[in-house]
């Protein structure tokens, strides 16, 4: 496996590609849906909606944590999961500045 270079990038840069790359996954975006209709804590119930396993969804939930979108409560025996509000409108920013700067493209190619 190749040697990561992301230390050469920007901060910004690096803080958009951790973010799509924990929106790249359909399992994850249901995982935020899902989330974000409950607005509060849920533990065990994501694996219950979802066709994958336990592991799998653990995996998941790994992913939308590191990169800020989600936060994990130790409640009891079990982890409850939220949206973590300011982490999603960090990301919500930052997409949207990026994608802000595409608009101003207007070379026309092939």
């Amino acid at each position: 496996m190749g040697v990561s270079k992301s230390e050469e990038f920007t901060l910004r840069d690096n803080k958009i590609a951790a973010c799509a790359k924990a929106l790249s996954h359909p399992a994850r975006i249901a995982i935020l849906q899902m989330l974000m209709k409950r607005n509060a804590c849920v533990c065990g119930d994501i694996v219950e909606e979802l066709p994958l396993s336990q592991s799998t969804v653990s995996q998941h939930l790994k992913e939308l944590k590191a990169a800020g979108l989600i936060k994990g409560n130790i409640e009891g025996t079990s982890i409850c999961y939220c949206i973590d509000t300011e982490g999603m409108e960090k990301a919500s920013k930052d997409l949207r500045a990026f994608f802000d700067t595409m608009s101003d493209f207007t070379m026309k190619c092939c």
